[in-house]
């Protein structure tokens, strides 16, 4: 199946000059949406993960079900104020400004291996922060996995040493 029938270009948003990738076609579509994610499955299956994390908010919508699939924990790594219990955060730079990134003291176990996922790797900024938090509530990263890669914004050279795998690269 060609995903890329399901990913739809909308031109100047969130602002001109950018050329959005929407997901939610392929979201609308059960069959290309549980592709995407027997895929991933597909590539994760049977390797030493132990947990699935995920940056609020479209990454939940891959992360959950593989996590499902794979019969892993899921991680939410989530902003500020979103998370109940005490936490481990972690603050980083955009583009455009700042970000915070939080996840519950007991989200990671000691050790685990942690895959990663979101819908959609730009510049890496985001993912990264991930990564770093993930270790810094000590976990080991196994993996990113995304839908989408923008592979000319080289989003994946941040995110070295870790495996990078996309279904879909533009």
């Amino acid at each position: 199946m060609d995903l890329t029938q399901y990913i739809r270009d909308i031109p100047d948003f969130p602002k001109p000059g950018i050329l959005f990738k929407d997901i939610t076609p392929l979201l609308a579509d059960p069959t290309a949406f549980q592709y995407a994610i027997d895929r991933m499955a597909e590539r994760y299956r049977g390797r030493p993960v132990d947990a699935v994390a995920a940056v609020e908010a479209r990454g939940f919508l891959f992360a959950a079900p593989l996590a499902l699939i794979l019969r892993k924990p899921l991680i939410p790594l989530r902003k500020p104020g979103k998370l109940p219990f005490h936490t481990h955060s972690l603050s980083y730079d955009l583009e455009y400004g700042s970000a915070e990134l939080h996840v519950h003291t007991d989200g990671v176990v000691k050790g685990a291996r942690v895959l990663l996922v979101d819908d959609l790797l730009a510049t890496g900024g985001t993912m990264r922060a991930g990564c770093q938090l993930v270790e810094k509530a000590g976990g080991s990263v196994v993996a990113c996995a995304f839908l989408v890669e923008l592979s000319f914004l080289k989003g994946a050279e941040k995110l070295k040493p870790h495996e990078i795998f996309s279904l879909i690269r533009y």
